[in-house]
């Protein structure tokens, strides 16, 4: 099989991933061997290429947005031959320890991650834990169904740290492939949304999905946010967010790497407001959101690459140069 291999990390522009044939992997006990159909373009991937996020072996193949079916099931495994599954960032949780006993398995100290830990999706075939893998809505096309595995699943937990309630004013700070997945489902929950974001072309997609308003951090919105979700990976942003707040308004940010936030005065942050991160997701997170994502007919807006231009789709994600998503074909 063909799968794109990092083996040393760099910037995205010396093209990191290489191309390579590689035997067929082997499922064991409780894995399943899978047929790639779609993959999506995530920035955690991009963190992980170069660099900034530490891959936990190499080479590795990245990819955690996986749509696939299932090819044969090692010992102990019953899912069909020829189902279609989806394969999300969370590979294994130990299902032991004292965060799994919470149902907070995206705390696990032990868990195992695709792409990261795992070979990953941007490949012709992947090995998953069956227990891990995710039922996927009827009638969802591959490259629609790709995007939801991590950028939408990770929204929604977003979206659920902020504390958002029906009716409130929701800010989303950034609007990229995740952004776009969270907006309508504030907007289901009767929701205002405003959406702050520099690019044009990001603009016009939040207006064309309904946002209420759309500007710049450096502008003043029509009223206080009640919640904000910060997507840009900029510490720099989080004073000027918090100002935004209402008293007891609550900021969540959505970012597995960040650049350091500055020194803030406390006033920003007196009135009980909260900061709070995100981090990973549960597969409770990904079977609730994917069901709502079919109820509310979600379409991602997407844009596809052969496998053969993985470094090409995450350079034009790093140059802000997609209006949303990029989904990655074998």
């Amino acid at each position: 099989m063909r799968a794109q291999r990092l083996a040393h990390p760099g910037p995205i522009e010396t093209s990191p991933l290489n191309l390579e044939d590689l035997p067929d992997p082997e499922p064991g006990a409780g894995q399943v061997l899978l047929r790639v159909r779609a993959c999506g373009v995530c920035r955690t991937d991009l963190h992980l290429v170069e660099g900034e996020v530490a891959a936990k072996r190499l080479p590795v193949t990245p990819g955690h947005q996986v749509v696939a079916e299932v090819v044969r099931g090692g010992p102990g495994t019953s899912l069909p031959v020829g189902s279609r599954v989806g394969v999300a960032w969370l590979a294994w949780a130990c299902g032991e320890c004292e965060y799994c006993r919470r149902g907070e398995e995206n705390l696990c100290r032990r868990a195992r991650f695709t792409g990261l830990d795992h070979d990953g999706g941007y490949a012709e075939q992947l090995v998953a834990e069956a227990d891990f893998v995710l039922p996927l809505p009827q009638g969802l096309p591959d490259a629609d169904a790709a995007p939801l595995l991590c950028a939408g699943i990770i929204g929604y937990r977003s979206l659920r740290r902020a504390e958002v309630a029906p009716g409130e004013t929701v800010g989303l700070i950034g609007f990229g492939a995740s952004a776009h997945l969270a907006l309508p489902v504030a907007l289901a929950r009767g929701c205002r949304v405003y959406v702050f974001t520099r690019g044009a072309e990001h603009r016009r997609l939040a207006a064309r999905l309904g946002a209420t308003w759309v500007g710049g951090l450096e502008e003043e919105p029509p009223s206080p946010l009640d919640r904000a979700v910060q997507f840009a990976p900029s510490g720099g942003l989080v004073p000027r967010i918090l100002e935004l707040l209402r008293p007891g308004g609550t900021l969540a940010i959505n970012a597995i790497h960040m650049s350091p936030i500055p020194e803030l005065s406390y006033d920003r942050l007196y009135d009980e407001r909260s900061i709070g991160s995100v981090a990973n997701a549960t597969r409770r997170d990904g079977r609730e959101f994917l069901q709502l994502a079919a109820e509310l007919g979600l379409k991602p807006t997407t844009t596809s690459f052969p496998l053969a231009d993985a470094n090409r789709a995450l350079a034009e994600m790093k140059h802000s140069r997609l209006e949303a998503a990029a989904v990655l074909h074998p």
